[in-house]
């Protein structure tokens, strides 16, 4: 069995884009909508839909910083919550990042 360390660690290896999300959050839905809508092939983990979702949670929490979801990674750069996602789309930078 994987440590949540290795399973976050792998995905962001292996994934363009991984969200780490909660399945009824609405900043989360506005993340994955934007991907959707930018036709990007996304990994997604619902945390609230693991056994292992707090622990990945407080993983995440140690290497970004940041607690909150969603927590979005691309080309295995932490790009952050929603806010920060919105603003990298309309500035260019998540663009340039998966290109």
């Amino acid at each position: 069995m994987s440590s949540p360390a290795e399973i976050v660690e792998e995905l962001i290896k292996n994934n363009k884009v991984v969200i780490f999300s909660k399945s009824y959050c609405p900043y989360c839905t506005a993340t994955k909508d934007l991907f959707k809508q930018l036709g990007v092939t996304v990994v997604v983990i619902e945390l609230d839909e693991r056994q292992d979702g707090a622990a990945i949670q407080d993983y995440l929490l140690t290497k970004t910083g940041q607690r909150t979801v969603p927590n979005v990674f691309v080309a295995q750069k932490h790009i952050g919550g929603n806010d920060k996602v919105q603003a990298a789309n309309k500035d260019g930078t998540l663009q340039k990042l998966l290109a």
